[in-house]
């Protein structure tokens, strides 16, 4: 099977040479979310909004290629801002509940559009 490239609608755009996601075998991989507003294009200054809207993209974009949130196996989070690991496990948690997936998060010097999260999943079709 060739790699599908999958495009949510609902989900912001690609800002590069990337796809929102490959779909390959049972394997989806998405690219790093950033918490853009697919309506508005706007995004919140406060790091709990961040996350949950990089959470919703992530959500749309998992779903399109039919698979749902229990399907990931592992995110990786990117934090402008270590300090607010406990906010975003906050709303992390509201997302993914029970088995959750592996999970990295590390600290970075800058993300795109200068947010303060962004986040990535692999997920496997059952």
């Amino acid at each position: 099977m060739v790699k599908e490239v999958i495009i949510a609608e609902n989900a912001p755009g690609a800002i590069g040479p990337y796809s929102q996601a490959i779909k390959k075998d049972k394997l989806i991989f998405v690219s790093g979310q950033l918490p853009v507003n697919p309506k508005t294009g706007e995004i919140s200054e406060d790091i709990k909004e961040q996350t949950k809207q990089s959470l919703i993209n992530v959500k749309e974009i998992v779903e399109k290629a039919g698979a749902s949130l229990e399907n990931v196996v592992k995110t990786t989070v990117f934090l402008k801002d270590l300090s607010h690991f406990s906010a975003v496990n906050e709303i992390y948690g509201e997302f993914f509940e029970g088995n959750y997936p592996a999970r990295s998060c590390v600290e970075v010097s800058r993300l795109p559009r200068d947010v303060g999260v962004e986040i990535e999943v692999i997920a496997i079709l059952e």
